[in-house]
């Protein structure tokens, strides 16, 4: 590219956020990249879906999620707490679209929402055992 430059990054300040030595600006990869930097709304949406999964209590439901359609009760029983925790945790992913429920004569069954938060969870996973 014509209007490249060759900024090396110095760790000399801040060994975990190294940075470019210049301040020298490549118009060319900004005028790549900035159409496709997400909007501040999405990226607001995006913060709050990750925020929901911040949490090791909704993880580890999610981890049995992953596994099968579990009633509150089973649920809370196979991650060790109380079914009133649970259900405000299931409350918390169900607002972000991760779970989804359905009623099974007096119990209230979950599952992952869909296909997509399968593959997150098991990237995700997959990711941190590498």
């Amino acid at each position: 590219m014509a209007d490249s430059h060759s900024a090396t990054h110095s760790q000399d300040r801040n060994p975990d956020a190294p940075g470019c030595e210049t301040s020298l600006v490549n118009l060319g990869n900004v005028r790549q990249v900035q159409p496709e930097v997400l909007a501040t709304e999405k990226a607001q949406r995006m913060a709050e879906f990750f925020s929901a999964l911040s949490d090791p209590h909704r993880l580890k439901l999610l981890s049995a999620l992953a596994q099968q359609e579990l009633c509150v009760c089973d649920l809370a029983a196979a991650v060790k707490m109380g079914e009133s925790a649970v259900s405000h945790q299931l409350r918390v992913l169900r607002s972000q679209r991760l779970v989804k429920y359905r009623r099974q004569g007096r119990n209230v069954c979950y599952s992952l929402a869909d296909d997509h938060i399968m593959a997150l969870y098991r990237e995700v996973a997959e990711h941190l055992d590498e």
